[in-house]
């Protein structure tokens, strides 16, 4: 995406992916881990996954800035062997030339398709990126992580998500109990199978918005027990009301 603005922009909020950004003008602040970011034009952001953040303009005269959202998924699959644990980076904003780079990349022709091979190349340039700045991650220990127990249960999410999933049902599917699937299913993709079946829900919303569905019958169709607990939920993810981002896109549209 590519958006500007002036003054607020997003209340406290977060994602069940890496959000790679790119300030392109102005002055981009917001707040995370408990302090104060500021990224100027030419400044990069990345914020790990299930990190809480807001976001607001650091000067009148506001900011402009693109982002991009990854999959935890992929950025483990591209680190290869170098790396078992996902990378983490607190700081959220750098002027490190080579993470820069690999970001200015991946944002460079929003509005063009992606061949297949240039996402692998992106991804493998944001993940190499990412290994510099955390060299922690390729040191730790290979995680002993049932990947095809964790597969099957985040395609059941996939394919249920406007139903009531029970815990139970993903113990039955996987053969693990279900803190042990919730404390790897996190290290494996970043959140919860909760908050991912939530995210799910939300991207469906966020493509029924676009087609102008009406809220009350867009809340029902996504899994939501109603509007409001729907315009929370969206609000918890985004940080602007589902209204707010309707209207943001229309804009976008023209």
């Amino acid at each position: 995406m590519e958006a500007f603005f002036r003054g607020y922009a997003y209340d406290p909020h977060r994602h069940d992916t890496y959000a790679f950004g790119l300030t392109l003008s102005g002055v981009q602040s917001f707040d995370y881990r408990g302090a104060r970011r500021d990224s100027l034009g030419g400044h990069a952001i990345v914020l790990h996954p299930d990190e809480v953040h807001n976001g607001r303009s650091g000067i009148e005269s506001g900011f402009r800035y693109r982002m991009l959202y990854v999959e935890p998924r992929l950025i483990r699959q591209a680190m290869g062997e170098g790396g078992r644990a996902l990378p983490f980076m607190s700081t959220a904003v750098s002027q490190e030339p080579r993470l820069v780079a690999a970001i200015a990349r991946a944002l460079r022709d929003l509005d063009q398709p992606l061949d297949p091979l240039a996402v692998d190349d992106l991804l493998e340039r944001l993940a190499q990126a990412l290994l510099a700045l955390d060299p922690s991650a390729a040191r730790a220990r290979p995680s002993r992580l049932e990947n095809r127990a964790l597969e099957r249960a985040r395609d059941y999410l996939d394919a249920h998500t406007a139903e009531t999933v029970d815990s139970s049902r993903l113990e039955a599917m996987t053969g693990l109990d279900r803190f042990t699937l919730a404390r790897q299913f996190r290290a494996a993709f970043g959140t919860s199978p909760y908050n991912y079946l939530v995210m799910r829900r939300l991207d469906r919303a966020r493509r029924m918005l676009a087609e102008d569905t009406p809220l009350a019958d867009l809340a029902f169709a996504c899994g939501f027990a109603d509007q409001s607990h729907f315009t929370r939920q969206f609000r918890r993810a985004y940080g602007v009301t589902p209204g707010r981002w309707r209207a943001l896109q229309q804009q976008i549209r023209g």
